[in-house]
């Protein structure tokens, strides 16, 4: 994980606000302080993703592709097992079986891996911490109120996004807002502040503007461009950008070919303050970050010689 520094935190819940206005994140047993930027590596547990469906499928390919991010940088492992399209049904019985004893194997596998659950669900959430989770990723916009409840009360830390107000797996149709970033704020402002009164310690919070999630290409663009104004309310932020459809219309480019432009918005987003970036290809991610980190002067360059001798 290059030019990340991590160290142990044994502190409790009562000591979250100085923490948290301090700018650092917790998640599991790691604090990153506000400098540090995260790869949150995607690992789908479902035969039909919209981006190289069924990669992962099967579970010897999961526990390989996991064995391969973590070697090219990933700080974080996002597992899902329902993908975010229509329209096949993925009842909470099948989702916890295609993720939650993968999570408990990658957890046997990588005992100090940051673990993500991709859920909206409460119940599915609940197993996936009692499994080894660390983070409850609700890219819903927070549809089942008592996911907060749960990771409060398995001390996890949670993601709270902006998904337009509308049904899990619904795609967006017409969509409208007077003001698209205003609304990503009053929306993640308010789940993040059910989150706290639920009992979720305010440095294990994250917003996350959903790019696509309800949303058109204009408005993915406009929140990019904008990121700044989320950035300012010092609640880290996630962005998931990763081949997304506002990077393939704004190039006209099916979904294998976007990683340049996912890279672009990656680099737009990390110079604007977004701490954690949820992607597919890790390691070209990872170089991405880096590279933003050490021109604002966070890290060292990994080795310097040009002109030295």
């Amino acid at each position: 994980m290059s030019g990340v520094r991590q160290t142990e935190h044994t502190g409790s819940a009562a000591s979250a606000g100085s923490a948290a206005s301090a700018g650092e994140l917790w998640l599991g047993r790691r604090v990153f302080g506000p400098e540090q930027r995260l790869v949150m590596a995607i690992v789908n547990r479902t035969p039909d993703s919209f981006y190289r469906p069924g990669l992962t499928w099967e579970l010897a390919a999961a526990m390989e592709r996991v064995h391969e991010v973590v070697a090219e940088g990933a700080d974080i492992l996002d597992i899902g097992g329902v993908p975010a399209k229509p329209p096949d049904d993925v009842d909470v019985r099948e989702e916890i079986r295609r993720t939650v004893p993968f999570i408990a194997a990658v957890r046997d596998a990588y005992p100090d891996l940051i673990i993500s659950a991709d859920t909206w669900r409460h119940e599915v959430g609940r197993e996936a911490c009692a499994a080894g989770a660390d983070l409850l990723n609700d890219t819903w916009g927070g549809w089942d109120p008592q996911l907060a409840e749960v990771a409060a009360s398995c001390g996890a830390a949670l993601v709270c996004s902006h998904a337009g107000g509308v049904p899990p797996r619904t795609r967006p149709f017409r969509v409208a807002f007077s003001d698209v970033v205003q609304d990503v704020l009053d929306v993640t402002l308010a789940l993040a502040a059910r989150a706290v009164s639920a009992g979720v310690a305010r440095e294990r919070i994250i917003i996350d503007p959903a790019h696509d999630f309800g949303k058109n290409t204009w408005h993915s663009l406009e929140i990019t461009r904008r990121l700044g104004e989320l950035v300012s309310t010092g609640w880290p932020v996630l962005v998931s950008l990763s081949n997304k459809d506002f990077v393939g219309e704004t190039l006209d480019l099916p979904v294998d070919e976007r990683l340049a432009g996912t890279l672009a918005a990656t680099a737009v987003s990390a110079w604007l303050g977004a701490r954690v970036f949820r992607a597919h290809q890790v390691r070209e991610t990872r170089q991405v970050l880096d590279t933003v980190s050490a021109i604002q002067g966070d890290i060292l360059p990994a080795r310097v010689v040009r002109g030295l001798a």
